[in-house]
């Protein structure tokens, strides 16, 4: 009861759209994904198979994009036009959201798993099978290449690139590209080992002091 489906929508055999599911025009959803209560799928949004999308999730809302008024009075909203691209078998937990592309798209790849209340920003590309837990963001034109691991809470900057297989600790501050395979930690985020040297020295400080 109570869903929207837009003109020129496409649902593959055996989507489920929950109660209360808005599904805007010119969306494609593959065969077999489930759409939980509460979720809007804006228009020309293209949906893998297999995907799961839990309640209250946001895909293809606008860009967070503005600019200086030529007045210099407030702020100008800059149009969002571009759409999300979703994989095959991606799952995104309860109230996470993923913007479109301000002139492209946004793009999450195969298997990528998303916990709940996660922010992926306009025109970020996210390779295949990469993993975002709760509470963690990406800023805009952000890109992860495959299986990164993303803690949670942890916040990554505007145009940086994380290569395949790295590591973002929970509550890790990203501003600057990371290299593949690179575990990283703090906040700013720097190589683990190092981190965990600076933490170590800092307590010897604090325990030498007192």
């Amino acid at each position: 009861p109570h869903c929207y489906v837009g003109k020129d929508v496409v649902l593959g055999d055996g989507v489920v759209l929950y109660h209360n599911v808005s599904v805007f025009d010119e969306t494609t959803i593959g065969m077999g994904t489930g759409v939980w209560s509460g979720t809007v799928i804006r228009e020309r949004s293209v949906i893998g198979m297999g995907c799961i999308f839990h309640i209250n999730v946001s895909i293809g809302a606008d860009g967070f994009g503005y600019r200086p008024a030529e007045d210099g009075r407030g702020l100008v909203k800059i149009p969002q036009i571009g759409n999300v691209v979703i994989g095959n078998g991606v799952e995104i937990g309860a109230n996470s959201c993923v913007d479109r592309g301000k002139f492209s798209s946004t793009i999450v790849g195969d298997g990528c798993k998303i916990d709940n209340l996660v922010q992926i920003g306009h025109n970020s590309i996210l390779g295949r099978f990469c993993i975002m837990a709760g509470n963690s963001g990406l800023a805009g034109s952000v890109t992860l290449g495959d299986g990164v691991i993303i803690g949670g809470s942890a916040s990554i900057k505007d145009h940086t690139t994380i290569g395949s297989g790295a590591i973002v600790g929970a509550g890790s501050g990203v501003t600057g590209d990371i290299e593949a395979g690179k575990t990283m930690l703090g906040y700013p985020a720097v190589e683990a080992r190092e981190a965990l040297k600076q933490w170590a020295i800092l307590k010897r400080l604090v325990r030498d002091s007192g």
